[in-house]
Formats: C-alpha cells, structure tokens, sequence
C-alpha cells in the first residue's frame, strides 16, 4: 500500500512538474512561428472542432485578429486550456464562425458556405430567435378572407406592438403551414387542404420572416406539382425553407445563422402524419418532408448540425390536435432529439398553446398554438430562444391572444400575468418568471427558489374543444358551426 501511495505522489510531482512548465512556456512564448508550431502540434480535435487548422488558418487568422490573438491562443494549448470557447473568448467569434470566415475569404472549402446566413443583431450582448406558431394565407379559409376585407390588408390582423416585436427580432422563423401554388388539383380525400395564391409568399415580409419550416402535414396537399412551386416561390421571396425539398437531400439541409459571433443552426421534420399518408415523404429522387415518426434520419440530421455549430434549434411537427398536453409521442422525441444535440425544441401542429417542460436539461415548447389561423379566441405566443453573450441559452414566451381573427401582443401587465399563470398551469416541471422566461425546476440555481408560480388560477374550462371564452371548436381551433 506504501509503495503504491509514494508511486502515485511521485506521478502527482511529475504532472505538477509538467504543468508548471508549459505555464512558464506560455509566459515567454512570443514568437509567432514557435506559436503556430504549439497549436498545430498540441490542439485537440475538440479544441479546432474538426477543421483543418493548418498554417494557412493561422497566418489567416494573425492577419485578420492580429499577433497577440494567436500568441494567446497558444497560451490556452499550453496551459491545457483546450476546451473550443476558447476561440470564442480570445477572439468574440467562435471557431466554427472563424472557420466560414477563413473559407469565405480564401475560397478553400467553399461548399461549408452554402445554407448559411449572416445576420446583423440589434445587441452585441444577445441573439433573438423568435418563432411564431400556425398562420394560414389559403384561400376561402377564414383568416384570408377576413385580411381581405381589411382597408390596411394583412397590417390590420396584427397589433402594431406584436409586428414591431417580430421584426425587431434577430432571426425570425415562422411556420408555413400551407402552399403557394397555382395548382388546384388537391390530394383526394383530404379533410382540409390549403392553398395561397402565389403572390401570398411576398407577404412573409411583413413579420420579418427570415426562414420558414415546411415539414408539416399540408405543404404537399396539392401533390408534388404544389410542393414545387412553393419552393419555387419562397426562392422568388428570398425566404430560406427548412424541412422540405425536391429530394431528401433537399429537406434535411440545415440553415446555419452567424449572429454575434456564433453559428446557429435551425433543422425542421414532422412527425404527422401518423397513420395516414398524404404527405410524403422526400426520397432520392422524389420531392417531400422530412418525416420523423421514425427519429432515426432526423436524429442524424441533428448530430450533423451539432458538429459544425455552436447551437441546434429543432423544429418539429408533432402531437394531437386539439390537445392541450403533449403526448407520449411528443416526449419520447424530444428524449432523442436532446440526446442526439439540440440545444433548444419548438413545437407546433396540435393547433393549441401546449407547455414547456425540460427534457435531459434542453428547454421545450411542445406547441407554440395557433398564431393566426382561427377565429376563436386562443392563447398563443411568440416564443424566443435568447442567446447571451456567455453563451447562455434561454427559452422565452411573449404572451399573445388570437381573438376577433386578429393576433396582438398582450401588453396588459394583469393579462400578462394571466397568461403566465396559465401557461405554468399546462407545464411541467419548470418555473416562468414575471417576463416569460422558462427555468429548469429541478437545475440547482439560486433563480429557482424565486420562481414559483401558483398555478391554482388556471381554470378548468380551457380543457378540451374549448376556446378561451368557453366556445365549442373544431380540432383545428374554429369555432364550430351550431344548427
């Protein structure tokens, strides 16, 4: 026991021995070539994610961000400092962000450019991604045609302070739950089927639209001929897609975002339709969505975003309509797609403002509702993943109501406070403070002992076919037609 006790202090000495060294090592590194030498020789695979950090990155990157940028990150190889935020710390943009840069000003791997978007933000001290729920622009459907009777057009179905909101967003997502097409052959035997005039997709502007998800249950209603010229003209609009395409290849693409020096990617896939089949799935050689009943492919796709950024935001099209809580279904996905690297998960599909609930520690809005598609009155929300500038990830609800078949942003302090204590009350296991913000219940934070809401005040009448003020509706949030 002796020997092995003096064995392992004097492995304790020679590590100690080597530590000091390399600080020491760090201390007098100045030249810049015996700097290049210590990262190209010390740096992990994780430290440099994967790419080809060569000389030529180097030499890039002392141009761009100068000697002591580089001095220092030896420093951290030295010192043992190989975790990847590093990059991030000595230079505000994250190795992955680097990387584009080098490949965007050099022209070497100039395929890892495409899908990828940089944007302006409003604050250096966070990024805004906000996502909206199920709008529809499809002709004889209800909210089409009340905008048409308005004198200001769309403008008049939204409250100024709720568009101003999603504008003022950094990244602004919404989900495109409907076709652009000319086509008028829809697919047989479909209870509903929604079709936009083409010239519809200009109105995406409107919000701020910076990408829309596609992998639902109605963006193939009109067959393969619908799907095309959907695509086609959110091309024509500038609208970057997620989720849908002319092959597989196609739909599972990632868009990548470069906001404040990180690189975000968003991945869409639908779960619906369950049973049924006339949505299809895209193949090789065939148009379609992204499916996800099976989660194999899209766990891939998630895993693959994960590589070659610093967040995954996954969308998915999942649940029951009509119901307020998320299923099994929708839990046992949000397990896999945590495990495989999302960051954060937006739901929608159910037509209802479901909770938010923690899942292996990734916040999930199971169903951001209804946000313009019905005329009922229904609870729903912009929800908003903020991103801080230490790298701090955080799920927001800003509370909204759909009444009249107009959507508006509920600036009442006593309604914002209703709308929180209900949105806690269809939650599970986490806490949502006064603005909105989503904590992990069961984290160990200080921030948690201050965050509970008494979820007593919801009332019972929302359950069910119900609408906020008691109203019988359908499964897709209208209120039903009486004899």
């Amino acid at each position: 026991m002796l020997l092995v006790f003096l064995e392992c202090l004097g492995m304790g000495r020679q590590v100690e021995a080597a530590q000091t060294q390399m600080r020491e090592e760090a201390a007098e590194l100045t030249d810049l070539s015996e700097a290049f030498d210590v990262i190209l020789r010390g740096a992990t695979k994780e430290f440099i994610a994967g790419y080809v950090v060569d000389e030529a990155f180097l030499m890039w990157l002392e141009a761009n961000y100068g000697e002591e940028t580089v001095l220092a990150l030896a420093g951290r190889v030295l010192d043992g400092e190989l975790a990847p935020e590093g990059w991030y710390e000595v230079t505000g943009e994250s190795i992955h962000v680097l990387w584009l840069k080098f490949c965007r000003d050099t022209g070497f791997y100039s395929y890892q450019l495409e899908n990828v978007y940089w944007k302006e933000c409003a604050a250096e001290q966070e990024t805004v991604i906000s996502f909206a729920g199920d709008f529809n622009l499809a002709e004889d459907w209800c909210t089409t045609e009340y905008m048409e009777a308005q004198p200001d057009g769309i403008y008049g179905c939204f409250s100024e302070e709720l568009l101003e909101l999603m504008n003022q967003s950094d990244i602004m997502v919404m989900n495109n739950e409907f076709t652009y097409t000319d086509c008028r052959e829809a697919l047989p035997g479909k209870a509903y089927v929604f079709r936009a005039e083409p010239e519809m997709a200009k109105l995406l502007s409107v919000f701020g639209t910076d990408a829309v998800t596609l992998a639902n249950n109605h963006v193939f209603d009109y067959g393969e001929t619908g799907l095309s010229d959907t695509l086609v003209y959110l091309k024509e609009n500038g609208i970057p897609y997620s989720g849908a395409g002319e092959t597989m290849e196609e739909a599972a693409k990632i868009l990548y975002f470069v906001a404040n020096g990180k690189k975000i990617a968003l991945v869409s896939a639908t779960e619906i339709e369950r049973s049924t089949q006339y949505t299809r799935e895209a193949s090789d050689t065939q148009n379609g969505v992204l499916k996800t009943l099976n989660p194999r492919r899209f766990v891939s796709v998630i895993q693959e975003a994960k590589e070659h950024s610093d967040y995954v935001i996954a969308v998915a099209h999942w649940g029951t309509e009509g119901a307020l809580y998320p299923d099994a279904s929708q839990r046992y996905l949000a397990g896999k797609f945590a495990e495989a690297g999302a960051d954060v998960i937006i739901g929608g599909h159910p037509h209802r403002l479901q909770g938010a609930g923690y899942v292996k520690g990734v916040p999930v809005a199971y169903s951001l509702g209804n946000f313009w598609f019905s005329d009922s009155v229904l609870y729903t929300t912009v929800a908003q993943v903020i991103i801080g500038e230490d790298g701090s990830l955080r799920l927001k609800y800003q509370p909204c109501i759909q009444k009249d078949l107009t959507t508006s942003l509920i600036t009442d302090e006593a309604e914002k406070e209703e709308f929180n204590h209900y949105l806690a009350a269809i939650s599970s296991d986490v806490w949502i403070d006064p603005e909105g913000n989503v904590y992990d219940k069961y984290a160990e934070t200080e921030v948690n002992v201050q965050l509970m809401l008494d979820s007593d005040t919801c009332t019972t009448e929302l359950r069910g076919y119900m609408d906020k003020e008691g109203n019988a509706i359908d499964i897709v949030g209208n209120l039903r037609k009486r004899p």
